[in-house]
């Protein structure tokens, strides 16, 4: 009897997923990440402390191309969501996607650049980013679509969430630990470990709190599981900027890294919002019987980029008028360009590799395509229309902006004692106190955010209901 109810509610789009499927989709985030957070992470340095570039010009190159993404995420959704390739309405642009991606974030750090002039080095810099960045939202946008498509199920939809995030957080911790390591590793010098375990530490809690979600969240409610986090990371920002402020920061290791470990539980908040989308997009195929899924990763993946831009932008503007230049303080990393092109082609090739594998274990079961295109004006009626879209829009981009502001920054705090107090007081506001505030703001907008889960239910069946009749 159980085994016909669990076909029965198959059948309905409530899909079962066995965790091949689900670990086959999260290796796709995994391989987008040995990509984007060695973008988020190191590409701002290598730019101005390799290439010597201004740190004003990157930071508004990082703004400019994002803005560019802007327009141009949301014609990729829409070309996605108005068609249906053979080989998958969305997992096919893994393949299509995946090979100029690899190729493209090899060329992204050429060895040779760093012998070029002034404005030849502007100029690769401007094209070689801009181009990696078009590419990816090529992958990343129906790789997000893929999940709305797997299952209506809510409890798969969380485990989806967690196995994807956990794989995502397997890729950041690889890069923001593994290229200080394998830089100095390149160029035979001393791997420096407090610093490469400071810039990797704060995502442990994702390996133990992803996991446990389903059970977390039947403990505190999902808005409860979302306080509760950001109340720790809150408190781990504020150790952080205890210990910087007064002490010595190379003489209490063991509180830098239990600090900054709690920090990575409040921003594991932006890890859960893609728990979210599918959420969006069902209600969204509630009120007009299209399910926009590319559409809706598209402007959720439009919301996520401006928050890093803005982090990639302000940082190295701000920290300029406080006293801190990038290209002419002493650097955090080593300067060799060939090591930065070795180790980037590895991440790169790994990352194809994996979305291959991601192909190969996905399956599509809900897919929808227009029976008239989707136009910009109905993508825009959609934003208006919908309320649940524009506050996940909102804690997006605040809660990623939190996230990698002190991105670049982190690779200087283990080494505090060396600059001055004026560069002291910018990296310690952008690792610890602007990201706080930024928390706050994440809390507000979770607490205005309406659909339970019983709603949600409520709102498949009927969808499954109309589909039946």
């Amino acid at each position: 009897m159980e085994t016909n109810q669990t076909n029965a509610n198959s059948l309905k789009g409530f899909y079962k997923l066995n965790w091949m499927q689900r670990i086959g989709f999260g290796t796709g985030d995994l391989a987008q990440n040995l990509i984007f957070q060695t973008v988020a992470c190191y590409l701002m340095i290598y730019l101005t402390t390799v290439l010597k570039i201004n740190p004003a010009f990157v930071g508004g190159l990082i703004l400019a191309v994002r803005l560019i993404d802007c327009f141009w995420s949301p014609v990729v959704g829409r070309y996605i969501d108005n068609r249906n390739p053979k080989l998958g309405k969305y997992r096919s642009y893994l393949l299509y996607g995946g090979i100029p991606l690899t190729i493209a974030a090899c060329l992204l750090m050429l060895p040779q650049a760093a012998t070029w002039s002034m404005s030849m080095k502007i100029v690769y810099a401007t094209v070689s980013y801009t181009v990696l960045s078009m590419i990816y939202s090529v992958v990343n946008i129906p790789y997000g679509s893929i999940m709305a498509s797997m299952t209506r199920d809510n409890d798969e939809v969380l485990i989806l969430t967690s196995t994807r995030m956990v794989c995502a957080n397997i890729g950041q911790i690889v890069v923001q630990a593994g290229f200080p390591i394998g830089l100095a590793l390149f160029i035979h010098t001393a791997v420096d470990w407090n610093q490469a375990s400071f810039m990797a530490i704060g995502t442990i809690p994702a390996f133990i709190i992803l996991p446990s979600l389903p059970i977390l969240k039947k403990w505190l409610g999902k808005k409860g599981l979302y306080y509760t986090l950001l109340s720790i990371g809150l408190i781990g920002f504020a150790a952080l900027f205890v210990i910087g402020k007064f002490f010595n920061v190379e003489e209490c290791p063991t509180l830098i890294q239990i600090a900054k470990i709690m920090t990575g539980v409040g921003l594991l908040v932006g890890s859960l919002m893609w728990a979210l989308v599918p959420e969006v997009i069902t209600e969204a195929e509630y009120r007009t019987g299209n399910r926009p899924a590319a559409t809706v990763n598209a402007l959720a993946g439009v919301a996520f980029k401006a928050g890093f831009s803005i982090a990639g932008w302000i940082t190295p503007w701000v920290m300029g008028m406080i006293g801190f230049n990038f290209a002419s303080e002493e650097s955090a990393l080593p300067t060799d360009p060939n090591a930065w092109f070795t180790v980037t082609c590895i991440f790169a090739l790994v990352g194809f590799v994996l979305l291959i594998l991601c192909f190969l274990g996905s399956k599509e079961n809900i897919t929808t395509t227009p029976e008239k295109p989707v136009s910009f004006g109905e993508m825009w009626q959609e934003f208006k229309a919908n309320k649940c879209l524009q506050l996940v829009l909102g804690i997006f981009v605040v809660v990623f902006l939190a996230s990698f502001i002190s991105g670049p920054v982190n690779a200087y705090y283990p080494k505090l004692a060396n600059y001055s107090e004026i560069a002291q007081n910018a990296i310690l506001w952008f690792t610890c106190i602007i990201p706080a505030i930024l928390l706050i703001v994440v809390g507000y907008l979770i607490y205005k955010y309406p659909l339970t889960d019983e709603k949600l239910d409520e709102i498949n069946r009927e969808i499954e209901a109309r589909s039946n009749k």
